[in-house]
C-alpha cells in the first residue's frame, strides 16, 4: 500500500478521467431517446454532483504548477459537453416535430368535447365596466388608455394640485423613484389619462378612461386597488348643462328609466365648479318612483355615485389648450361603487375574494 501511495500521480489520474469523459459523453447523449433522458444525462456530467464537478474537486491534489493547465482542459471539456448537449437537444426536438407531422391526422369524426355545465361566471366588475363603457360609447365617447405607473406631474401637478397641498392627502398612494430621480407613483385616479389626452390630441375631444387605480384605503367600502372610469369632453361653449345631460342619460341607462340625478357643490382641484353626483336610492325605490328612505341612503332617498365638474382653466393651460376658446367637463366614478349599488353588495371585499358562491349569483 505504501508503494502505491508513493507512485500515485493525481495529475495523470485527472488527465485519464478527462479523456474518458471526452470520449464517452457524445455516445451517452446520442443514446438518450427523450428530451428528459438527455437532460438527465447532461446533469450526470455537469450537475453539482456530476462527473466533471467531481474531477474538478481533485484539482487541489495536483502539483501547483500543473493546476492552471488542468483547469483549462476542464473548462474546454465543459464547453464541448454543453455544445454536444445543445446539438442533441435540437435533433430530438426536430425528430419529435417530424413525428408529429408524419403521424396520422386527427379523427374529425370523433364527438366534440362539450364545455362543463358550470363553466364559470362573469365578474360583476367586468359586467359593470362593459355596460358603462357601452353607455359612453353610445354617447360619442372614445376610449383613451394610460399607464398605471405615472409621473407625479400627470397625477397631481398638471391637474392643479399645488405641491404639498392638503388636497393630495385625499389621494395618498404608493410612491417610487424612476430614472434620473423622477418621482413616480401608482396612479390614484384615471384623471392622469385626461392630461395625456389633452397634451396629445387637439380639441374637440370626448374620451373615457377605464382602468385600475391605487390608494391607501382599506375598509368596508374602500380597497387599496380598485377600478375607475374617467370621462371628459372638451369643445367650444361646453356648459354645466351638457354635463348634467350626460349624467342624466348615464343614470337612466345604468339604473333604469326615471332615475333622478342631483348635483351637490364639492371641491376637486382640477374642476371649477365641482360637484358630487347623487342618484335616487335604488334600494328603497317604490313602484311609483318615489323613495321611502332606508339605512343605506341614510333615509335621504339619495346615494352618491361619482364626482364631476367643469375642467379648471389651469388644467387647460398646463396642457397647452387655450381656456378662453375651449371649455369642458370631467367626471370620474369607481366601478366598485357602481357594482355595489347595482347588485346590492354589502361589502367591497366580496368583489376580490373570488368566492364561487358569490360569483355564481351574477
Amino acid at each position: 500500500m505504501a508503494a502505491q501511495t508513493e507512485h500515485a500521480d493525481p495529475a495523470a489520474d485527472i488527465d485519464r478521467a478527462l479523456t474518458n469523459l471526452r470520449e464517452g459523453f457524445s455516445a451517452r447523449f446520442r443514446a438518450a431517446a427523450t428530451e428528459q433522458a438527455l437532460r438527465d444525462e447532461n446533469a450526470k456530467i455537469l450537475g453539482k454532483k456530476g462527473e466533471l464537478t467531481a474531477i474538478l474537486k481533485e484539482l487541489g491534489k495536483a502539483p501547483a504548477d500543473q493546476r492552471k493547465k488542468i483547469g483549462e482542459r476542464v473548462n474546454a471539456l465543459k464547453q464541448e459537453v454543453e455544445a454536444g448537449f445543445e446539438a442533441c437537444l435540437r435533433d430530438l426536438r426536430k425528430k419529435a416535430r417530424a413525428a408529429e407531422l408524419d403521424a396520422p391526422p386527427f379523427d374529425l369524426t370523433l364527438p366534440e368535447r362539450l364545455p362543463l355545465a358550470d363553466g364559470g361566471h362573469r365578474h360583476p366588475i367586468s359586467l359593470v365596466r362593459e355596460d358603462v363603457v357601452n353607455v359612453f360609447r353610445q354617447l360619442g365617447f372614445a376610449v383613451f388608455d394610460g399607464p398605471e405607473v405615472e409621473h407625479e406631474e400627470n397625477n397631481f401637478g398638471h391637474l392643479g394640485y399645488p405641491p404639498d397641498h392638503p388636497a393630495t392627502d385625499m389621494q395618498d398612494t404608493f410612491w417610487t423613484t424612476g430614472e434620473a430621480g423622477n418621482k413616480l407613483l401608482l396612479r390614484s385616479h384615471t384623471s392622469n389619462v385626461q392630461i395625456r389626452a389633452m397634451k396629445s390630441v387637439k380639441p374637440p375631444m370626448a374620451f373615457i378612461a377605464p382602468g385600475t387605480v391605487y390608494r391607501r384605503d382599506d375598509d368596508a367600502t374602500h380597497s387599496p386597488m380598485f377600478h375607475q372610469i374617467e370621462a371628459f369632453l372638451v369643445d367650444e361653449n361646453v356648459t354645466l348643462a351638457h354635463l348634467k345631460g350626460v349624467l342624466a342619460e348615464f343614470a337612466e341607462r345604468i339604473y333604469g328609466p326615471g332615475t333622478p340625478v342631483r348635483l351637490r357643490p364639492s371641491y376637486f382641484p382640477f374642476v371649477e365648479p365641482g360637484a358630487e353626483v347623487d342618484i335616487g336610492c335604488v334600494f328603497c325605490k317604490r313602484a311609483d318612483g318615489t323613495r321611502a328612505g332606508c339605512s343605506l341612503c341614510k333615509h335621504t332617498g339619495w346615494i352618491e355615485i361619482l364626482g364631476c365638474g367643469m375642467i379648471h382653466p389651469v388644467v387647460f393651460e398646463n396642457c397647452g389648450i387655450d381656456p378662453e376658446r375651449w371649455s369642458g367637463f370631467a367626471l370620474g366614478m369607481g366601478l366598485e361603487r357602481i357594482a355595489l349599488l347595482r347588485y346590492g353588495i354589502p361589502n367591497i371585499k366580496l368583489l376580490f375574494e373570488n368566492d364561487p358562491r358569490f360569483l355564481a349569483q351574477f
